[in-house]
């Protein structure tokens, strides 16, 4: 549990509710949290799925690993303590998108299982709906795709802390979805997101 340091601040509640955003935009928000090992296909379903959800007229923001590192999480390494601070940073980012009424896809290897029930049950508090995916590949799949090399670099000893490699990851035990994208298509990824968002009635039924 992260220290409240500053004192003397209270939540000041506003005449607008979740309810008025949902409404003028037309839907509901929702997070989507896509965890898996690097090269496992997180980004790339999460680009499919919020390109099919924008031509569906849905808005909807791709919060990704290293765009966020780039940017707000720009102080963060890799370490364990890290780690937990860019996930529960991103876990706040993510509720206020979803307070707006957007459909949030993180995309984050996120690998340890406390620092995801840490962003589960900030959205669980304030009734907002989160979904966790998990992106299965297996390791030797995953080192053969190295889209960005950096495995290589890690069995190299050139990076430290990579996840699968000198880091641990922490499979899931309970997501909502388990796709395996050495087994599967793109489409068909989407399709089974597709049909957990309306079965939620996050989107609707066709």
């Amino acid at each position: 549990m992260v220290e409240q340091k500053a004192t003397n601040v209270h939540w000041h509640e506003g005449s607008v509710t979740r309810e008025h955003r949902n409404k003028l935009l037309g839907q509901k928000g929702a997070t989507l949290w896509f965890t898996g090992l690097s090269g496992s296909g997180k980004s790339t379903v999460a680009c499919a799925l919020e390109a099919e959800l924008i031509a569906r007229g849905h808005l909807t923001y791709r919060l990704d690993g290293d765009n966020v590192r780039l940017g707000i999480n720009k102080n963060l390494g890799f370490s364990a303590e890290d780690r937990t601070e860019n996930i529960r940073r991103v876990g706040e980012v993510a509720k206020l998108f979803v307070d707006v009424g957007v459909i949030v896809l993180s995309s984050f290897i996120s690998p340890y299982r406390i620092d995801r029930r840490v962003a589960r049950e900030a959205h669980d508090k304030d009734q907002m709906p989160f979904i966790e995916v998990f992106i299965d590949c297996p390791l030797d799949e995953a080192e053969k795709r190295d889209p960005k090399g950096l495995y290589k670099k890690a069995r190299a000893g050139q990076i430290k802390n990579f996840t699968g490699i000198d880091d641990p990851y922490e499979a899931p035990e309970h997501a909502e979805i388990h796709l395996r994208t050495d087994e599967l298509s793109l489409e068909q990824e989407v399709a089974v997101l597709l049909d957990e968002l309306k079965r939620r009635g996050i989107l609707d039924a066709d």
